[in-house]
């Protein structure tokens, strides 16, 4: 059990270096199998927009490790939005935020909104620790069926992903997407499997 830990743990390490220098690669979440790369470098979030051939106009889901991690997005939370991440976070809710910097642009596609998740599962958490924040859209192209397996995955991207990581049989709901007010007040985008 213990070797099992220890060799899972140098697994991630491995995805979180990968994913730092750049590459892209499909992985479990805590919902379906994403499309993952690092959401702070602008040229990986273009690549992933080629590669699901996503309209350019959508923004993507960014995963993070905490709540802390919208200072990188330079956020500032009211007390009110802080009190409903409090209780949303970690979980299967994706929460969109105002973000109207223009060097997030890439980001925002000019919505001037990013919805971020704090995935429900540890072991992504601590790879997003070391890693940094993930854009993570499903793994499929637009207008195709969620992968629900990495042999899906791979027919969809075969060797334009980078690296793909096993997590079995995955089908399930995305996430539920909600807009969060400064007020604290919010609205459900789509809802999904998260419960707010």
């Amino acid at each position: 059990m213990i070797g099992q830990f220890f060799t899972k743990i140098f697994s991630l390490r491995k995805t979180a270096k990968l994913l730092k220098n750049g590459q892209i690669g499909i992985l479990p979440t805590d919902t379906v199998y994403g499309l993952v790369g690092s959401a702070l470098q602008s040229e990986v979030v273009e690549k992933i927009y080629q590669l699901r051939k996503r309209d350019l106009k959508k923004p993507l889901i960014i995963l993070i490790s905490s709540w802390k991690d919208l200072n990188l997005f330079d956020i500032k939370l009211s007390f009110q939005q802080k009190k409903i991440l409090k209780k949303t976070w970690p979980g299967q809710v994706s929460v969109v935020l105002d973000c109207d910097l223009e060097k997030f642009a890439y980001l925002h596609r000019g919505n001037k909104t990013l919805a971020f998740r704090v995935p429900k599962v540890f072991w992504l958490r601590w790879l997003l620790r070391k890693s940094g924040p993930l854009v993570a859209p499903s793994a499929n192209r637009q207008g195709e069926s969620v992968a629900t397996s990495i042999f899906v995955a791979r027919k969809y991207f075969g060797d334009q992903a980078d690296f793909y990581v096993e997590g079995g049989y995955l089908n399930s709901l995305p996430s539920t997407i909600i807009k969060l007010e400064k007020s604290g007040e919010w609205e459900t985008v789509r809802p999904g499997i998260g419960k707010v």
